[in-house]
């Protein structure tokens, strides 16, 4: 009996391929996405005490280093340095409030990446001292990093007027 090389070639290659698709497959990692999304609430109400508190370092703190914002009307701030400078502005006035609503926040699958929307409204103080309250929807994209920790990637904003 004559062995054809061929054959035996076939029977090598499928030996192999049943044994390379009957291996186990990699356990899917953990599903985070809850703890994820109470981090990044945490973080939303973090940035509120922060302006509150006029503490601009605490508010860039939570973007990425070559994170941008998008505002209604001005350009693109982009950069962490840009972006502490962006809010030592904001925060100069003698008031500031964020109050956020309708937050819906949805974390991919993945783990590492997440996008948190919603209403926002900012009071200021006017020069008179009169309360002065502005609404915007709002969307921010935020990536988690090495340390576990979240940091803004994306965030833009569009006025309800």
């Amino acid at each position: 009996m004559t062995c054809r090389p061929w054959l035996l070639a076939a029977t090598i290659l499928f030996a192999a391929r049943f044994t390379a698709c009957s291996q186990p497959q990699p356990a899917a990692p953990p599903d985070t996405r809850a703890s994820d999304e109470a981090a990044i609430r945490a973080n939303d109400a973090d940035f509120a005490k922060a302006a509150a508190a006029k503490d601009a370092d605490k508010c860039a703190s939570l973007y990425m280093d070559d994170a941008v914002i998008f505002s209604p009307g001005a350009p693109a701030v982009i950069g962490k340095d840009n972006i502490r400078k962006f809010f030592e502005q904001m925060v100069a006035g003698p008031s500031l409030q964020f109050a956020f609503s309708n937050v819906t926040i949805d974390v991919a699958r993945s783990g590492d990446l997440a996008e948190d929307r919603g209403t926002v409204q900012v009071t200021t103080t006017d020069k008179k001292g009169k309360p002065v309250t502005q609404a915007s929807e709002y969307v921010l994209v935020w990536k988690k990093q090495a340390d576990g920790s979240w940091k803004v990637a994306a965030d833009t904003s569009a006025t309800d007027k």
